[in-house]
């Protein structure tokens, strides 16, 4: 059908058009990329209008399962992939890898002192992680912030049990010392589902795929003149690290979590032996500015 196509053709090269005018460069190229990405999609594989009403349907149900404690489009944009992709198109190679935010920072994380605990529940695995934070030519950097959370050893977050879990546990805020050190004490975290009451799990049946995330334990950390890192850790052998149910996982951020059973060592770490132990370095890269990464405020306004 030619003059169907070329009608189409039409279609794309008219909204495109529409946003010529933009005043913010970086807003007008993201959105013409956007429709005419788009409208390729619609024109190759032409969905009807039953299925396109059903697409906005879904995405409707998306944000209506959005609330304070849970982000349903963060997870869409997990399992389709995108969440990492946009992490891994942002690296730039010298600093530890970042990975997927995820659904679960919700709430802001108590502030917390090196050495206390982030486990309010005191049921699970002792274990105690050991940071430092370097800059990319391998200083430490003191006074970094780290925020931290996790899941508990049956794998839930705080915000999943309100009625078992105090909120905040889980979670910490810590800051660096002079040395880019700091330690805290946990639990063991488990392997999870994501959650799958909502959309994102009624994708997940539809498909034929599972819902599982290997243990891991999240981080944010930002330092003055610094680029914003956000990564995990993940408990080596844990199940499902072959097939994250959101591409998260990278062989950097495999870390081993030893049994130690020396008790002069539980003692300097306030925990009791046997305890898991595991230590990794982070690497944050040095600010880079350019005249066409500032956002402008026209820009933020669009948001």
């Amino acid at each position: 059908m030619p003059g169907t196509d070329e009608a189409a053709k039409a279609i794309t090269a008219a909204a495109v058009g529409s946003f010529h005018d933009t005043p913010d460069p970086r807003l007008r190229e993201l959105l013409q990329g956007l429709v005419r990405h788009l409208h390729g999609y619609v024109r190759e594989l032409r969905p009807t209008i039953q299925e396109w009403e059903y697409a906005v349907e879904y995405l409707t149900a998306v944000g209506q399962k959005c609330d304070p404690t849970r982000q349903e489009f963060i997870l869409l944009s997990d399992v389709l992939g995108v969440s990492m992709l946009v992490e891994t198109v942002n690296e730039q190679g010298g600093g530890t890898e970042s990975t997927v935010l995820g659904p679960f920072h919700v709430v802001e994380s108590p502030k917390r002192e090196s050495g206390d605990t982030i486990d309010l529940m005191g049921t699970g695995e002792p274990c105690v992680v050991s940071l430092r934070v370097t800059s990319a030519d391998g200083s430490p950097l003191a006074g970094a912030s780290v925020d931290v959370w996790q899941c508990t050893e049956d794998g839930f977050y705080d915000v999943q049990q309100p009625d078992v879990q105090p909120l905040g546990n889980g979670r910490g805020l810590f800051r660096t010392d002079d040395e880019g050190r700091l330690w805290f004490r946990t639990v063991v975290p488990s392997h999870y589902p994501i959650p799958t009451d909502g959309p994102v799990g009624r994708l997940l049946d539809a498909t034929g795929r599972h819902p599982y995330r290997p243990a891991h334990i999240h981080f944010i950390v930002e330092a003055a003149g610094h680029r914003p890192l956000t990564t995990h850790i993940f408990v080596a052998g844990s199940p499902y690290q072959d097939s994250d149910a959101v591409f998260a996982v990278k062989e950097s951020l495999v870390v081993d979590f030893p049994q130690v059973d020396d008790e002069k060592k539980a003692r300097e770490y306030q925990v009791t032996a046997p305890f898991r132990m595991a230590e990794f370095d982070i690497t944050v890269e040095p600010e880079t500015i350019e005249p066409e990464t500032i956002e402008p405020e026209t820009h933020k306004d669009a948001r």
